[in-house]
């Protein structure tokens, strides 16, 4: 995995710049989104895109942050149970379209297992977080097609 947005060579070639992806399990009560978006307040890392899914009884918090090590003890340090993955960050800028990007991934025949915006990111572009079923051959792909794939430093927070 590489957060600074540098391609790393591989065996298989090409590995494509990923960002660490928190799942975060709360219990659905009032306050627990504000608490755990607190919880980063004043903390090395910065929320840069958020997804709630909600169900009745508890909610999955995906959160993506400009430094995932420090992510992580934010979360150990609450004792918040999580999940991460990695996953792309594509930016969405002219002249690419989402559509576009959806079809090379359909070329290949990869599947998008979900997606979402991000809050910001130094072009002032938009970005979407992509959770693929191999990220290296999305990467490639997205790369020939000459999409910027972004990581850890390319994000800011939200508010900026």
């Amino acid at each position: 995995m590489t957060h600074a947005g540098t391609p790393i060579e591989t065996a298989r070639g090409y590995s494509p710049p990923t960002v660490t992806q928190f799942s975060v399990f709360l219990t659905n009560k009032v306050g627990k989104l504000f608490d755990l978006v607190e919880a980063f307040e004043g903390s090395a890392a910065s929320i840069c895109a958020l997804s709630v899914h909600e169900a009745s009884d508890h909610a999955v918090v995906r959160i993506i942050t400009n430094n995932a090590k420090a992510a992580g003890e934010v979360l150990k340090k609450e004792s918040l149970p999580c999940s991460s993955r990695d996953v792309l960050v594509v930016e969405i800028a002219p002249p690419h379209t989402l559509s576009g990007m959806c079809l090379c991934l359909l070329g290949a025949e990869l599947s998008i297992q979900f997606a979402y915006p991000l809050m910001a990111s130094r072009s002032g572009h938009a970005t979407i977080a992509l959770a693929v079923d191999d990220l290296t051959l999305a990467g490639q792909i997205l790369r020939r097609k000459e999409f910027r794939l972004l990581g850890e430093g390319d994000l800011l927070p939200a508010g900026h």
